[in-house]
């Protein structure tokens, strides 16, 4: 006897020139939406409806030649068109009668049974995972995936190691930070996401790693600079000063003539890259005068200003 066409494009809500990864999309987000398990008691009989209509349209357009099948069709794709059902094993022409087979097929419509038949039915609906069952078969929804961010501070960026995270205030997780990690670097730990619902499997976690703010040091890529203030003396005549870097303190040679702003670089004692390599140390000097001069000071910088050209009558430097 005829059945009602079914437009599985409008239960999906996408266009007939939908690409798969459209159609899944559409199908996931639909079908977490009506999910049976995710309702309460009262609304749950109408989602299990609503849930099978889904997942039996994502079984024929996720699938190439059922898709193809089904689009062949033509103009009976009209939605609300009765079609027809084609003679299939168990049945005969006029849509009466039927093997065990055949009847025991309830998580597809018979528009779905009509074009596909009995076998494709089942094999479709079990194989997926995902089937609405009429017969007791359940539910199953794989978990949704979380994203977090994950805060690291200068020291771990620098030497990696474990990590213990606490998420929604009660799940305790070890996580272990590779070198090489940069601001923006998304972290997978596979099944520790949300679970499953009807027996489904969990969803994947992701950290997005963001850099701990460092009072002393910033980084800039592969590179940490930090300031260095410099006597005025220092910075003109040149010397040798020690400084605190995030793996131990370092002599540092300052050449005579330094500016403000010059950036003083330590090879080698940047972040780690991939393969073992390592980003840079910039020690970036900043002029500092003394706030209480001394009178020898003082005299000094007087003698200094009368010896010295205005800055207006110099030069400029190319």
């Amino acid at each position: 006897m005829p059945v009602k066409f079914r437009d599985y494009y409008e239960v999906l809500g996408v266009p007939r020139t939908a690409k798969p990864e459209e159609i899944k999309r559409a199908y996931r987000k639909l079908a977490r939406k009506h999910h049976p398990d995710l309702q309460p008691p009262a609304q749950r009989a109408k989602a299990s409806e609503r849930f099978q209509e889904i997942n039996e349209a994502h079984e024929v357009l996720s699938d190439p030649e059922k898709r193809a099948k089904y689009d062949a069709l033509g103009a009976s794709w009209k939605s609300g068109m009765d079609f027809a059902q084609e003679p299939g094993p168990g049945r005969d022409a006029s849509g009466s009668g039927g093997s065990a087979e055949w009847e025991d097929l309830g998580q597809f419509s018979d528009f779905f049974n009509s074009i596909f038949g009995g076998s494709a039915g089942r094999a479709g609906g079990a194989g997926r995972g995902g089937a609405a069952g009429r017969g007791g078969i359940r539910f199953t929804m794989p978990g949704r995936d979380v994203e977090a961010e994950l805060p690291l501070t200068l020291d771990e960026l620098l030497r990696g190691g474990k990590r213990r995270i606490t998420l929604n205030g009660d799940r305790s997780l070890d996580v272990d930070i590779p070198l090489g990690v940069r601001e923006g670097t998304v972290l997978r730990l596979a099944g520790q996401g949300e679970p499953g619902a009807g027996g489904g499997p969990p969803g994947d976690l992701f950290l997005r790693v963001r850099p701990v703010p460092n009072a002393q040091y910033r980084v800039a890529g592969d590179d940490i600079e930090m300031d260095l203030p410099l006597w005025p003396w220092q910075a003109l005549l040149g010397s040798e000063v020690r400084i605190e870097t995030p793996e131990g303190p370092v002599n540092l040679k300052v050449p005579a003539g330094t500016q403000s702003g010059r950036r003083l670089r330590l090879r080698g004692r940047g972040l780690p890259r991939k393969g073992g390599a390592r980003g840079d140390f910039y020690a970036v000097p900043t002029i500092v005068i003394p706030e209480n001069p001394s009178a020898a000071e003082r005299e000094a910088y007087e003698a200094l200003k009368r010896g010295a050209s205005a800055p207006a009558d110099r030069p400029a430097r190319g």
